[in-house]
């Protein structure tokens, strides 16, 4: 399920960002703390360049503590990036980002001007009630459906720090299908992009490997299946989650088993490791060097061709 979703308003975003990126001291980056690597947009990286960035593991309460942490050893080792996990939920966490910023880039505070950051992260990430709690009043719409901000624009915070908001990017293509099946699981894509069934199976299959026990004890399962589809049917029967005549309502549980994930009612799990990531950058860049040669392929095709309708 490769998921394509290019709205005409983040064509122009991007376009705005490379515009103003030059005046900016300091990116602000918002992940998923689920989720960091899915959803880290390459586009960031590609139009930040060695500007120094900050980024922010956001939903760390719905997270596994322990693989947060590695996450945040694993992407300080990029040159020029500090992270650290917040939680909306806790307004100190968020109000440390401006002292974070100031040590970041200590020669601009040095010479006593704003200093001019850039907040970014793909759709419902956090990213506007990261912005109204540092700005300690209501100026970005928030919102659990993605795509709340449209346009960009700048905030002073009034401490030295200057915020351009941008709309939440998504990338023009998700090239990793498993990337895309976890945006899915966390809801940074619109449920109607996607077929709950198929996510809800990609997601029962990783909870069966990497927190069975979690799984059990909330669905009170004595035994845990082998496979996912049996994962989400011995749910749907603990739930009620029945068709007439006693057969599973395989959507019905499988809304079920996903909004259950993002309300944290199932623990704190998160859907990805570095270790992970490494590999599947990995195959990732196989993916992309086939397609390329694919299309070197056939542009020497073309060129064939009408080099022979010359001859003629």
């Amino acid at each position: 399920m490769a998921i394509q979703w290019y709205p005409g308003h983040m064509h122009k975003a991007r376009k705005e960002i490379e515009e103003v990126m030059p005046q900016v001291d300091l990116v602000i980056e918002v992940l998923d703390a689920r989720i960091p690597y899915s959803s880290e947009n390459p586009v960031v990286s590609t139009l930040r360049g060695d500007k120094p960035c900050i980024k922010l593991l956001n939903k760390s309460d719905l997270a596994d503590p322990e693989v947060t942490q590695r996450w945040i050893e694993y992407l300080e080792r990029e040159q020029g990036v500090k992270a650290m996990a917040i939680t909306t939920l806790k307004a100190a966490q968020v109000k440390k980002i401006p002292d974070l910023c100031r040590k970041f880039v200590p020669s601009r505070d040095k010479l006593e001007k704003d200093i001019r950051t850039m907040i970014m992260g793909i759709p419902n990430v956090g990213k506007s009630t990261i912005i109204n709690t540092l700005a300690g009043r209501m100026i970005a719409k928030t919102g659990n459906e993605p795509a709340v901000t449209k346009v960009q624009q700048r905030i002073n915070l009034r401490n030295g720090i200057v915020l351009s908001d941008t709309p939440g990017i998504l990338w023009p293509k998700v090239d990793n299908e498993k990337s895309s099946y976890r945006l899915a699981i966390t809801g940074a894509i619109k449920d109607t992009a996607m077929e709950y069934e198929d996510v809800a199976m990609f997601a029962a299959e990783y909870f069966l490997k990497a927190y069975p026990e979690a799984i059990a004890e909330r669905y009170k399962l004595k035994a845990l299946p082998d496979t996912d589809i049996e994962l989400l049917e011995a749910i749907g029967r603990k739930r009620g989650a029945l068709r007439p005549g006693g057969r599973i309502d395989l959507h019905k549980v499988s809304e079920l088993v996903l909004h259950e994930f993002r309300s944290g009612k199932m623990g704190q799990l998160s859907l990805e490791t570095p270790e992970m990531a490494e590999i599947e950058k990995a195959e990732v860049a196989v993916i992309m060097a086939e397609k390329a040669a694919k299309e070197d392929k056939r542009k020497e095709n073309e060129k064939l061709k009408l080099a022979g309708k010359r001859h003629r």
